[in-house]
């Protein structure tokens, strides 16, 4: 599992459902898509990460998947799901947690083990990187991680983070407009 560098890259870490797709919201708390055909890509998303990439960043899902484990979810539609987000947009690798919290894995967010381990397999310097979510799980995740952390802050009906955000914004765009600046490259590629 070591790196594929000998210097150490930068990258974004990305939430799956509510930043890569819509999630579904029901009372006004998000869920994953049950199926590739009910999945909706953030109109943005594309252009987003084809910026972060012309930026030189290392684009990895990190994503809970614990319907797998609860058996409401399979794995081949959670498989065929990440098919589509690949094709639609640059992404280099995707981690996916399919425990759920009673399993007490090291994976599951807000723990930081698929940052960790992506880390490894991508020779990722982890204070240089970002990681971009919606909930209160993915930001105090990658704050363990010792990644700088943008909240895409939906208003959903749920806790906030533990760990104070680097920023808090109000979508994908501006998220990603935050760490170009934050990486002195100001708003390189924007459209």
């Amino acid at each position: 599992m070591g790196g594929r560098a000998l210097s150490a890259r930068r990258a974004v870490f990305l939430d799956r459902d509510g930043v890569l797709n819509l999630a579904v919201l029901r009372e006004n708390k998000p869920y994953p898509p049950a199926s590739v055909s009910e999945m909706k890509i953030v109109p943005d998303a594309p252009d987003c990460l084809a910026r972060l990439r012309d930026a030189g960043y290392v684009l990895i899902v990190v994503t809970n998947q614990p319907d797998v484990a609860r058996g409401t979810q399979s794995r081949q539609a959670i498989e065929e799901m990440h098919a589509a987000l690949s094709s639609a947009m640059p992404l280099d690798a995707i981690y996916v947690c399919v425990h759920d919290g009673p399993d007490d894995c090291s994976c599951r967010k807000p723990k930081p083990g698929m940052l960790l381990a992506a880390a490894a397999d991508w020779g990722i310097d982890l204070a240089q990187s970002f990681m971009i979510g919606d909930r209160w799980r993915d930001i105090d995740a990658g704050a363990s991680a010792g990644c700088r952390t943008v909240f895409l802050d939906f208003g959903y009906a749920e806790r906030g983070p533990e760990r104070p955000p680097s920023i808090t914004v109000g979508s994908l765009r501006e998220g990603v407009a935050w760490i170009l600046e934050e990486s002195g490259l100001g708003d390189a590629g924007g459209k």
